[in-house]
């Protein structure tokens, strides 16, 4: 059976199903964090306890990415991400009606369970069917719908609430959701290379507890939950300031603040080139350093030196992370995937504690709090990035 090459009606099949599989995805997880100041209004909530409409989803969702991968194993790549998919935009259309906070939070913390089903498996089903010389292209497609999907739902979200309410905001990410699903479902080729193999959890767990011996693993598994804590804080409590005085901004504005993501889909790039032409360690270090420096402009009265401290805030995230990332597959001897796993889950538990913690800053201190929290967090990372870098020059030297 052969592969699926780059030219192919198969390959631009994959590709657009794989897109719209990565923006449903990221649309649906991110669509709360510009309404959060919208949910601490009509609830009567606090910053903080709005935070976990998002915290509790990416917390639920950093557990299931590891048991929803093995359980494709046996059930199967394409029947489980479609499910999924389905399954998340339902989940959505539900929120929209949610009578109370309390049940929006109840069907946030299963939406985090099903979300898991896609971004587990895709890099599975795409390493298993594409061929490798084609591989990149594809796995670019994939990656750039992460990223316009988590830009366009916070978009959205916040156009639609300034025009309606948010109910309507998320009931069209619902419905947006379940026409993606569709075109997933009828685009993506079944898999043809997938064979079945039965659970076993005991060896799944052994393994796992394997990708912790490694002191440089570890370093990469706190910088991810470290990079995505600082970026979700920033971007959880950045619209409580903005939509208050002496801004005072609408939420459509607030809402196209997450068009500064197209400088993290650039950098993300960008810096994984420099990082191959001169060394991960040094790039790693530069790109902390641009995101540290990001967040404390943020400290400025002017919006547009804010404004531009975020979009150097975000430059520096993507381009830090993407070298992090990369580094598992290199770092990992063996079973990478699940190494990357582990990767994903600290990464998601630190957009739970992260984004959770800012707003006890929030409330406590306000900006300059979740700034110096996020400050702490970087420093931190910083000095593991050295760290890290010694380890990489000893394991060279050996």
């Amino acid at each position: 059976m052969s592969y699926i090459q780059h030219g192919t009606s198969a390959f631009r099949k994959t590709s657009l199903a794989l897109f719209a599989g990565g923006f449903n995805t990221f649309a649906i997880l991110y669509y709360t964090q510009p309404l959060m100041p919208e949910f601490s209004r009509e609830f009567g909530i606090s910053p903080v306890t709005a935070s976990l409409s998002l915290s509790l989803t990416t917390l639920v969702l950093a557990f299931s990415m590891i048991v929803v991968g093995s359980l494709s194993e046996s059930w199967g790549r394409k029947p489980v991400m479609t499910v999924a998919m389905i399954a998340a935009s339902v989940l959505t259309l539900a929120t929209a009606f949610a009578p109370n906070f309390h049940t929006l939070l109840v069907f946030r913390i299963v939406l985090g369970a099903v979300l898991a089903g896609l971004p587990a498996i895709a890099m599975a089903y795409l390493g298993e069917e594409i061929a490798p010389g084609s591989l990149g292209a594809v796995m670019g497609l994939y990656i750039s719908g992460n990223s316009i999907g988590g830009m366009g739902g916070r978009v959205i979200t916040g156009a639609l609430t300034d025009l309606w309410n948010w109910r309507i905001a998320i009931a069209a990410i619902g419905l947006l959701g379940l026409t993606f699903s569709l075109v997933f479902l009828f685009l993506l080729p079944p898999s043809r290379h997938f064979e079945a193999r039965p659970l076993r959890f005991k060896s799944l767990l052994r393994s796992l507890g394997s990708q912790f011996k490694d002191p440089g693993l570890l370093i990469l598994y706190a910088l991810g939950f470290l990079l995505m804590g600082s970026f979700v804080s920033l971007y959880n409590y950045i619209g409580y300031q903005l939509i208050a005085p002496p801004y005072s901004l609408s939420q459509t504005l607030v809402g196209f603040i997450f068009v500064v993501y197209i400088a993290g889909t650039f950098s993300s790039t960008w810096m994984g080139k420099m990082a191959d032409a001169h060394g991960r360690p040094l790039m790693l270090w530069i790109g902390l350093a641009v995101f540290l420096c990001g967040a404390l402009l943020t400290l400025s009265p002017l919006l547009v030196i804010k404004i531009a401290g975020i979009i150097m805030f975000t430059f520096g995230f993507f381009g830090s992370h993407s070298i992090a990332s990369s580094w598992i597959g290199i770092r990992a001897k063996r079973e990478k995937a699940q190494a990357s796993s582990l990767y994903l889950f600290f990464y998601y538990a630190g957009s739970s504690v992260g984004g959770t913690l800012g707003g006890t800053f929030w409330g406590a201190y306000g900006w300059h709090g979740v700034v110096d929290m996020i400050a702490g967090f970087l420093v931190t990372a910083l000095c593991l990035s050295l760290l890290l870098a010694r380890l990489h020059r000893r394991q060279a030297a050996a």
